[in-house]
């Protein structure tokens, strides 16, 4: 392995040891069992032994890291403890040190690396899996394996750590023209949103293609503006305030919907309960303003949906004859409804998505140098704040676009070495 050992145990954040020389120990951000429950004192900075790496994995110093859902989650030990759950499977540490987002250095590569090297500035893509699965073996779409994983929530040692533990095949090269916090905080999202947008043929995004865009002004929805827009789409966006109007315009919005001007969400009423006469006018009035910004009488062929319960009864009526609702979460619940004549008869599809391959993470990255998409940095915290950025997003406190924290980098706006 190319790196050598270092004399010194553990250093501070921000001293930054020689060019590959590994310490013993690193300061970590982390959850326990005993600590479930709010993010903010969940979250915990500990000092715990540096992870050792196989021989196609790779150690990164971490420069910044980005914030996402899936460690709120972590947080509540809710719906899944994933530290039972990695211990269900003989994994022996009794916390989870998370962090799906990061931007770093290069300091220690396995045997068999061939693609990365000591002193490169990277970004690392959160989708992982067993090389030797049969599945990814047989050259199959490696994010549907059994083994798949998402790196540092169903994985250990990620972001929110000194040295990130990751498999070689998530390493990206950082584009130049950004900081290390800005690098640090869209990767998890904007593949997300890009398999969901580009990964299930044939509803991908073409020129002139209209694509609805729920939670638009948050870190997925911002990517998928973007995104949609890049291709040559035309994406229309949802927000519940009012002030993320001109944010998702800026992000290339054709136009925006405010859920708020229509109260029919929820789980679809029984047909023969009076109440849905009431939600059809009210879906049937969203779908109205989807026409009045296109100018035309046209449905989205992908609805680009997250969150779940309370809007894929629209979702699901507004879409186009033959176009897909594809969904990659469900932030306001799980049990969803849909109307299946209209699912049927239109022959619509109902996809469900989740992250990225290495393929679809790659575009999406050389979007991002091509500057086609930005990061949508709207904060960015020390160390000490990553408790404190989990229970805005858990209390839905958190600005517009994808937040970061520093961990090695010392100043905001730092950049590159």
């Amino acid at each position: 392995m190319e790196s050598n050992v270092s004399t010194k145990e553990l250093y501070d954040l921000g001293d930054q040891p020689p060019l590959g020389e590994v310490p013993s120990k690193m300061h970590a951000f982390m959850v326990r069992q005993d600590r479930f429950g709010k993010p903010i004192d969940a979250w915990k900075s500990e000092v715990i032994d540096v992870p050792e790496i196989g021989p196609k994995d790779v150690l990164v110093y971490v420069m910044a890291t980005g914030i996402n859902y899936n460690n709120v989650w972590a947080a509540l030990g809710y719906p899944v403890d994933v530290i039972a759950t990695r211990q269900k499977k003989g994994e022996p540490e009794t916390f989870h040190a998370g962090g799906s987002d990061a931007s770093g250095i290069v300091y220690k590569v396995g045997d068999n690396v061939s693609n990365v090297k000591v002193g490169d500035e990277v970004v690392i893509h959160s989708g992982t899996w067993q090389a030797d699965d049969p599945w990814v073996v047989s050259g199959k779409d490696p994010m549907l394996a059994p083994s798949a994983k998402v790196w540092g929530y169903e994985t250990n040692y990620g972001s929110y750590c000194q040295f990130a533990k990751a498999q070689s095949h998530q390493i990206l090269k950082k584009p130049d023209h950004l900081t290390w916090e800005e690098s640090a905080c869209y990767m998890l999202c904007a593949s997300t949103a890009y398999r969901q947008l580009m990964g299930w043929a044939p509803h991908t995004v073409e020129k002139g293609d209209v694509v609805l865009v729920w939670g638009a002004a948050g870190g997925l929805g911002a990517m998928a503006l973007q995104i949609v827009s890049a291709l040559g789409g035309r994406p229309i966006a949802v927000i519940s305030d009012e002030g993320k109007r001109q944010f998702c315009m800026d992000k290339g919005a054709v136009g925006v919907i405010n859920r708020n001007d229509f109260s029919h969400w929820g789980p679809l009423p029984d047909t023969d309960d009076p109440a849905f006469n009431n939600w059809m006018a009210g879906a049937r009035s969203f779908g109205k303003a989807i026409w009045d910004i296109l100018g035309e009488r046209t449905n989205p062929k992908i609805v680009f949906e997250h969150p779940g319960e309370a809007t894929l009864p629209t979702s699901g009526f507004v879409c186009a004859l033959g176009g897909m609702v594809v969904v990659c979460a469900g932030t306001s619940g799980y049990n969803v409804t849909l109307d299946l004549r209209y699912h049927w008869m239109h022959q619509k599809r109902l996809q469900g998505s989740h992250v990225a391959n290495d393929d679809e993470a790659s575009a999406v990255n050389e979007l991002v140098i091509q500057k086609k998409v930005d990061p949508c940095l709207s904060e960015t915290y020390d160390y000490e704040q990553i408790g404190h950025a989990h229970q805005l997003m858990h209390e839905n406190k958190h600005p517009s676009g994808n937040m970061a924290c520093l961990v090695n980098a010392t100043s905001r706006a730092q950049g590159s070495k």
